[in-house]
């Protein structure tokens, strides 16, 4: 989805959205029912974890993968080939890593009032080194909206803004 301003082999040299600290695994991919289940399927190691209030989402479970108590510390995605990147086929494959750095995040409007709209986020070395402006383009072309819709039908892919999440790109 990001590759007219992401090259597929820049990301799957870096592979730093593949890896979580303690601290960040509120960015884990929200996966479907349907999805989780054949992964399950596919990869009978995967361990999954509900995630998100709908009753209906799932992340995957990552916490035996820590060796210390160290919050700075990194486990990987169940589903990265180190040599290859993500090992998931295209269709199974969430709809947050399609879409990162962007997320959906309910943003607080001057008014107060929430609407969603679409963030940068900031830790992806990457996107980082792409004008902002050619990233808001990408936005405006169509993928903004499709991410909008995306998240209104699956509201547990929302994060909350945030000082993190607050580059708002798209509304």
């Amino acid at each position: 989805m990001l590759t007219s301003i992401l090259a597929k082999s820049t990301c799957a040299a870096c592979k730093f959205c593949c890896s979580f600290r303690r601290q960040s695994l509120w960015e884990t991919p929200i996966f479907d029912e349907e999805t989780m289940k054949k992964l399950q399927e596919l990869y009978p190691s995967a361990k999954f974890r509900p995630a998100g209030n709908s009753g209906h989402s799932y992340t995957f479970d990552i916490s035996d993968a820590y060796k210390t108590q160290d919050p700075e510390e990194e486990a990987l995605c169940p589903f990265l080939d180190p040599n290859h990147g993500c090992a998931l086929p295209p269709e199974l494959k969430p709809f947050d890593c399609k879409i990162w750095p962007l997320r959906a995040v309910q943003h607080s409007e001057p008014d107060n009032s929430k609407k969603l709209a679409v963030a940068l986020t900031p830790t992806c070395p990457a996107i980082n080194k792409v004008p902002l402006e050619r990233v808001r383009e990408l936005a405006e072309s169509g993928l903004g909206q499709q991410i909008l819709d995306y998240a209104a039908s699956h509201p547990d892919i929302i994060k909350e803004s945030s000082e993190f999440l607050s580059n708002i790109i798209y509304k």
